[in-house]
């Protein structure tokens, strides 16, 4: 059989807030943080990304979190006003005809009518995110829904510095 080529490019739009909820009550730790080092290349299978977007409500959004995933996926932070919904939705419009698939990491409900959107564009709609907090009409509505596992957090731990004492 021959090699089959994919050659698919993805665009990967995070509901920040939504996704951060969802781990925060599944591990329960305010301090689990998505692996994305590690949920990413699962995530594309093999596919190229194009776009890797988090959206985030509020100002305390890390710095250093905001440089790994530029550095690590030419990702961005959007910080949002409010909730993430419009400005995710205005992107993911807006991004329709530059990909072959979409994947809104959120459980939310309110992107079923996005999702119906992007598809009548010719646009594969992928959903990830936690099973337990995830609107059973957008897995219906997508046409692949990747489950996020405890095996994509991970829960931060501040380590204590060791300070070197100078001898004189």
């Amino acid at each position: 059989m021959a090699e089959i080529i994919i050659n698919q490019s993805v665009a990967i739009l995070c509901d920040g807030n939504n996704i951060e909820r969802s781990i925060h009550e599944m591990s329960k730790s305010t301090k689990a943080m998505i692996d994305f080092d590690q949920l990413i290349p699962k995530l594309l299978n093999g596919r190229g990304l194009n776009r890797l977007i988090y959206f985030r409500e509020g100002k305390s959004i890390s710095k250093k979190f905001a440089e790994r995933l530029h550095e690590n996926f030419y990702g961005s932070v959007v910080p949002c006003h409010k909730s993430a919904d419009i400005p995710l939705s205005i992107k993911a419009t807006q991004l329709a005809s530059k990909v072959d698939t979409i994947i809104i990491m959120s459980g939310d409900s309110d992107f079923v009518e996005l999702v119906s959107h992007l598809k009548a564009e010719g646009v594969r709609v992928e959903i990830a995110a936690v099973k337990q907090t995830t609107a059973r009409i957008l897995i219906e509505e997508s046409d692949h829904y990747h489950e996020i596992t405890s095996d994509d957090w991970f829960v931060y731990r501040a380590t204590k510095r060791l300070t070197r004492v100078k001898k004189k």
